[in-house]
């Protein structure tokens, strides 16, 4: 088939590809690849009850932080964004927003949702709102939009969801003995068992660890008795990753017996707040991550990201409603610490550092680099652009600079970090970006006019780096 390039639009076939060999590199070598999405906030009880959306906004836009911030932008009052208006009313709303989207990644992301895999291929606006809304939910009533079927139409092979300690797992374990097709492994998130930021909340969540594992938990070396015992579980339904995320990184050094004796103070309620938390959180991630050296999983550091920032909002509805930013925080020199102290003792495992301040990308991906060793490509990597970086240029300036000081060739590549079965088209999105940088420097003569040579190490780049370092 030939795919010229005159068609430029936003839904055309070459669509970011912007010379003949991105064209050949993306239609012969990237586009059909499989889909490995090693992170994402995907629901594990949606996955295995497999049950139809009620509605367009329940898929699209329920839970979507991005969309939610470019409503607020537009100035939607909140009640047609996570309020009590209807679906129907929400969606019409977002609607109005869309064709002011321009030049943001979401005008790009809400176009390429609609084509694929609704094969509407139409710009959104007031005007067709209804019509659209229409079609989307006449579609999500048939067996080829149920959650598995979305799945398998993005060519997904496997996927990592995110998942608390005290899950019990039991949609994992009814996804592995289903006979759907695509591997749903869980992930190990750790993160408020580790971080005491309300010590009423955190004592909560110790409960609900003690409930799954049926002990009591009044000691440090109690709770890291019982979040091995989790691990266990999770490496037993096939998780391969752990993920953190980090407002700022601890330090891994200050933990001592005072501190130690202090916490089973605060454990057995004796003491209503523990004086610090941060060397809590660096000494429980240390000794985690030699559990995870163990099982040879992967693990993740999400890093830069500052929480939370609307108080009120936080106050009316609750966390993680899209009212974050990016941290001014540094934090490379402790991280150097942990990865230093582990790789003297041989339990370092593989790691991900993904950065949400790109004044850090290239001090990270020259830390990532002191850490490698024999037998195993980039055993810690400088990972995909994340969150506010998402886009095109924040992946461009990643992949360059892991280009100019790494080894671009042994990326594990691109993962969508979302709660959306939609979102896999984000995939399609970066290979499209991949192929067109790659592709505009052998036009330029940058690269070699070599397109089996290149389109190896684009295919590894979209799929064989990942099903290899994450060991799938």
């Amino acid at each position: 088939m030939n795919h010229s390039i005159s068609n430029k639009e936003v839904f055309g076939e070459s669509f970011l590809l912007e010379s003949a060999k991105a064209e050949q590199l993306f239609f012969n070598y990237a586009k059909e690849m499989p889909i490995i999405d090693y992170h994402n906030h995907l629901e594990p009880d949606v996955i295995a009850n497999n049950q139809n959306f009620h509605s367009p906004t329940a898929i699209w836009l329920d839970g979507d932080h991005y969309k939610w911030r470019a409503m607020r932008n537009f100035g939607i009052d909140e009640q047609f964004i996570s309020g009590k208006a209807s679906d129907f009313e929400k969606f019409k709303k977002w609607a109005e927003v869309v064709p002011f989207t321009l030049r943001n990644p979401l005008f790009h992301w809400t176009h390429l949702e609609l084509k694929n895999p609704f094969g509407i291929k139409e710009y959104l606006s007031p005007k067709n709102a209804d019509s659209v809304y229409q079609k989307m939910n006449e579609s999500l009533q048939a067996q080829e939009f149920l959650p598995q079927s979305i799945i398998q139409n993005f060519k997904v092979e496997a996927l990592c969801t995110t998942d608390d300690p005290a899950d019990d797992l039991s949609y994992h374990k009814a996804l592995k003995n289903s006979g759907f097709n695509t591997k749903v492994l869980p992930a190990f998130r750790p993160d408020s068992y580790i971080n005491i930021t309300n010590p009423e909340q955190y004592l909560s969540g110790i409960k609900k660890l003690e409930n799954v594992n049926g002990i009591s938990i009044q000691s440090i070396s109690d709770l890291l008795n019982a979040l091995q015992s989790r691990i266990n579980d999770f490496a037993e339904v096939g998780a391969k990753v752990a993920d953190h995320g980090f407002e700022y990184f601890p330090d891994t050094t200050k933990w001592n017996i005072e501190l130690e004796n202090e916490f089973s103070e605060f454990l057995k309620g004796n003491i209503p707040t523990f004086s610090n938390p941060e060397a809590l959180c660096g000494y429980l991630l240390k000794e985690l991550c030699k559990m995870y050296a163990e099982k040879r999983w992967v693990q993740q550091f999400h890093v830069g990201a500052t929480r939370n920032n609307n108080s009120e909002m936080l106050r009316k509805i609750g966390m993680n409603a899209g009212y974050d930013a990016i941290s001014e925080q540094y934090f490379a020199q402790r991280l150097s610490v942990l990865l230093d102290d582990l790789n003297s003792a041989g339990q370092l495992t593989k790691t991900i550092i993904y950065n949400l301040n790109p004044t850090f990308n290239e001090v990270l991906a020259t830390l990532a680099g002191n850490f490698n060793e024999g037998g195993m490509k980039s055993k810690v990597q400088f990972g995909a652009a994340w969150w506010f970086l998402d886009q095109l240029d924040g992946m461009k300036k990643q992949m360059n600079t892991l280009s100019n000081i790494g080894l671009i060739s042994t990326f594990v590549g691109m993962l969508t970090d979302s709660r959306s079965l939609l979102s896999f088209s984000r995939h399609d999105y970066f290979r499209r970006l991949l192929c067109n940088m790659f592709g505009n420097e052998m036009e330029r003569g940058l690269l070699p006019n070599d397109e089996e040579w290149i389109g190896k190490i684009i295919q590894d780049i979209c799929y064989h780096n990942t099903k290899n370092y994450f060991e799938i």
